[in-house]
């Protein structure tokens, strides 16, 4: 008689109730173990570990006891997977599928302690496809259903979980007000009115130490409170919870809970974003723009990346534009969180293209270039490869805008300021990289050209 070695495999999801015999991790081994024992006399003997997902859904296959359990399939240890019902296996037909597949390379068979359900046999294989297909019908349902209640209890005003936002605590799925934290709220919106600028009040908030909400989250995981950048105070100033309303999937239902702040105070302050945001605008790239040449690569003094942004004078946008870098801590905290200030683009990127020319025109890195380029076979010689990137100084503004950017990119890793200038980090494999530009058909090719018109 041949030996069957039959792993359980037990689930329950969280939407589920524990309290139901079906749906218990205990109950479903134990009827797993009485099934194997009842096959005992066709060879069949348990194996010793369990493999048991308390609490995931049977939607998809990211539970850590289903990994183990066909992992150690792959690895032989398995010859029968039993399950008290098909869906506690999978509740999708195409997950199902997929391990049906694994369960047919490993020749692996499986059994439900309540269905009479053979996989071996091709009517087995019909009805479990009907059976899942009913599974998944089923979560779908569910799925409506629990969105349809979610959205029924945020029409009631109810609080259904989330981030809580400073100011409030939760009790019963009701906010209450946490008196301390109510009154920072209070003096945020209060001097947001009175400076009318993100950028002023970030940067007050974080000399006065105040952070966001600091909270212990459902699983018990405690989030501390972080400084307060302007994507925190756009987010804060355009919530309705602290006028005593829920906002869910655009819509606005009124609270069961007490507002913190009063409808004269948030109408002020959405006139007041209102008049940033067209600002914004205005001042924003267009998708035309030339792409920033050092994006990615330049950093301040104290390592912060520096972001490039740019300005119109105009304010219906159709002015000359600035373009400027300016450090990231800036962007998120304000004007003057960084000492570096603001820098204009088109001077610190007329100092890195110079560098760059410089090192593409000296003996040195010719020769570095040229040895790559023999080495690769690329079919050019050695005096086209000097001519070309000899030329490249003088045909560099007839590159398009993009054409340079990823030269810069090939080329340099890092362009860290200094008190005194520029320090560039060039990539290791630069120059190597350069080589394969410089075959037919790339920009060797055009530079080449370039040189018999000029001629």
């Amino acid at each position: 008689m041949v030996r069957r070695r039959c792993a359980v495999y037990a689930r329950v999801s969280t939407d589920e109730r524990l309290d139901q015999s079906f749906n218990s991790i205990d109950a479903q081994r134990e009827a797993g173990q009485a099934f194997i024992l009842a096959q005992r006399s066709e060879g069949w003997i348990p194996v010793a570990d369990d493999y048991d997902d308390g609490g995931f859904s049977g939607g998809n296959m990211e539970r850590p006891a289903l990994k183990r359990l066909l992992t150690d399939i792959e690895a032989g240890k398995v010859d029968v997977v039993v399950v008290y019902k098909i869906d506690r296996l999978s509740r999708s037909l195409a997950d199902f599928a997929r391990m049906v597949e694994t369960f047919d390379q490993y020749r692996v068979s499986f059994s439900a302690v309540t269905q009479q359900i053979n996989s071996a046999t091709s009517m087995g294989r019909l009805m479990l496809n009907v059976l899942l297909s009913f599974a998944q019908f089923e979560r779908e349902v569910t799925g409506e259903r629990i969105r349809d209640k979610f959205a029924a209890s945020k029409a009631k005003g109810m609080w259904m979980g989330g981030p809580l936002p400073l100011g409030y605590d939760v009790s019963n799925r009701q906010l209450v007000i946490n008196e301390a934290e109510a009154k920072t709220v209070r003096h945020i919106w209060t001097r947001f009115a009175e400076l009318r600028s993100t950028s002023a009040l970030c940067r007050e908030l974080g000399r006065d130490g105040i952070t966001t909400k600091a909270w212990t989250n459902t699983k018990g995981v405690f989030r501390p409170g972080r400084p307060i950048t302007k994507q925190n105070l756009y987010k804060a100033l355009r919530n309705p919870v602290y006028i005593g309303k829920i906002r869910h999937k655009g819509k606005i239902h009124q609270g069961l809970h007490e507002a913190i702040i009063d409808q004269d105070l948030w109408d002020q302050v959405q006139s007041i974003l209102a008049v940033e945001s067209r600002e914004r605008r205005a001042a924003t790239l267009t998708r035309n723009s030339p792409p920033a040449l050092l994006r990615g690569l330049l950093f301040a003094p104290n390592g912060d990346r520096m972001i490039p942004t740019s300005t119109r004078k105009s304010r219906a946008g159709s002015g000359k534009q600035y373009c400027y870098y300016i450090a990231n801590s800036d962007k998120k905290f304000g004007h003057g969180t960084n000492p570096v200030g603001t820098l204009p683009a088109k001077a610190i990127e007329s100092l890195v293209v110079e560098q760059v020319l410089g090192a593409l025109q000296s003996p040195e890195t010719i020769q570095s270039v040229w040895d790559e380029v023999r080495r690769r076979d690329v079919g050019i010689d050695e005096p086209a490869v000097v001519m070309a990137m000899c030329n490249l100084a003088v045909v560099w503004n007839e590159l398009f805008p993009a054409e340079q950017t990823r030269l810069v990119r090939l080329l340099i890793e890092r362009v860290q300021i200094r008190e005194d200038g520029l320090d560039i980090e060039w990539h290791a494999m630069g120059w190597s990289g350069l080589a394969g530009e410089l075959a037919p058909n790339t920009i060797g090719a055009e530079l080449q050209a370039f040189e018999e018109k000029a001629t």
